[in-house]
């Protein structure tokens, strides 16, 4: 059974940093595409960034580009995202996604093409 567990949020303020980790198990992820949405209160899921199977091909949003960095680690089973210079508007619930199908070179930015999600963690800025 493929899981995904998300860690690392918390209550920063406005200006500081936070680092999420997600680690997979379950399968090997390793060509698999992975990235995090969120989800604030009142509003849909939306993209936030997402990394290749190698790491050599990312993709963010345009509300987070040059704040967030997103990583990973194959051997660890595990991606990370880098946040700083944290906003109030970034608060919201951070969810780790993994997209099963085999496109070395793709990077989705559509929930639906992403087949699993993790539970999602809290990330709270305040002003």
């Amino acid at each position: 059974q493929v899981q995904l567990v998300e860690s690392g949020g918390g209550l920063v303020q406005a200006g500081g940093s936070l680092r999420l980790s997600c680690a997979a198990s379950g399968r090997t992820f390793s060509t698999w595409a992975m990235g995090w949405f969120r989800q604030a209160p009142g509003s849909g899921r939306e993209f936030v960034a997402a990394i290749n199977w190698s790491g050599g091909n990312t993709r963010y949003a345009d509300s987070v580009k040059g704040r967030f960095t997103v990583s990973r680690d194959n051997a660890k089973n595990a991606v990370y995202l880098q946040m700083n210079s944290l906003k109030p508007e970034d608060t919201a619930v951070y969810f780790c996604v993994a997209d099963s199908t085999l496109r070395p070179r793709y990077i989705p930015t559509d929930l639906n093409e992403y087949d699993y999600w993790g539970q999602g963690t809290q990330v709270t800025v305040s002003s």
